[in-house]
């Protein structure tokens, strides 16, 4: 199983690095985690989008899921296209939402060379058993366990400080936390994870590694692993994108 970094910056594009997505791929099949704006064209750069065989959505922010927009343009019209079509994994509501973003044209045939599917606590994507949590953010939004092989990884979308998020987590070879703000003891509530708490939890978990992303432009990266790196005892390192790392 392999990770592909596609996009880590958090909130919003930064000026190195398009918002969240990540590409997972085991046995030639490739699930994409999240979306985010700039995403489309880092998964030209980085890899091929007709390689995405599903794509897992953990919420509906913009930051994490505009880009299928994009996508389903390149879809329908590209030169390769039509694409298959592809299942696409997220929370209650999300073809209403896309479709708001989307705009179809009035009176054509559906709109999305996808098929929408609301989570499930467990799902079979592919070669991957793919398990969900709800997590504290301020929209409905789930961490995200892909597990194939006898090797895992866990993804942890936006969430604040999180037990169900650790519970999905343990054991994983590689967390995948963001880790949005300097950590304080004022931090807002159920939001997002210091990059301490992102540590924390990983400890917690027991997880082989981790991997911090969703850093917003305005966070020093550095820092924010300085921060981290004395609260989890195993490898660690910040995200960027074409990181590639075999989950083994």
């Amino acid at each position: 199983m392999e990770l592909l970094v596609l996009g880590c910056s958090g909130s919003a594009c930064g000026p190195e690095s398009a918002a969240s997505s990540y590409l997972v791929r085991h046995d030639g099949f490739g699930l994409l985690l999240d979306f985010g704006p700039g995403a489309f064209g880092a998964l030209h750069r980085w890899a091929d989008p007709t390689l995405v065989d599903a794509i897992a959505l953990s919420h509906l922010h913009p930051d994490h899921c505009l880009d299928l927009c994009a996508w389903n343009v390149g879809a329908q019209y590209s030169p390769t296209a039509p694409w298959p079509v592809v299942p696409v994994y997220g929370p209650a509501g999300t073809a209403e939402r896309l479709a708001r973003a989307y705009e179809p044209e009035p009176g054509g045939q559906s709109p999305w060379r996808c098929e929408f599917r609301t989570w499930a606590g467990s799902q079979q994507i592919g070669p991957f058993t793919v398990r969900t949590a709800a997590v504290p953010h301020s929209a409905e939004a789930y961490a995200i366990r892909v597990e194939a092989a006898g090797h895992s990884l866990t993804y942890s979308g936006d969430t604040g400080p999180s037990t169900a998020l650790v519970d999905l987590a343990h054991g994983t070879d590689l967390l995948l936390a963001e880790a949005s703000f300097t950590h304080a003891e004022d931090l807002p509530a159920g939001i997002h994870l210091s990059a301490r708490q992102a540590a924390e939890h990983a400890a917690a978990a027991g997880a082989g590694q981790l991997v911090l992303t969703h850093i917003p432009l305005w966070q020093d990266p550095q820092a924010q692993a300085a921060e981290a790196a004395p609260h989890f005892a195993g490898p660690q390192q910040l995200a960027r994108p074409g990181l590639r790392i075999d989950i083994a």
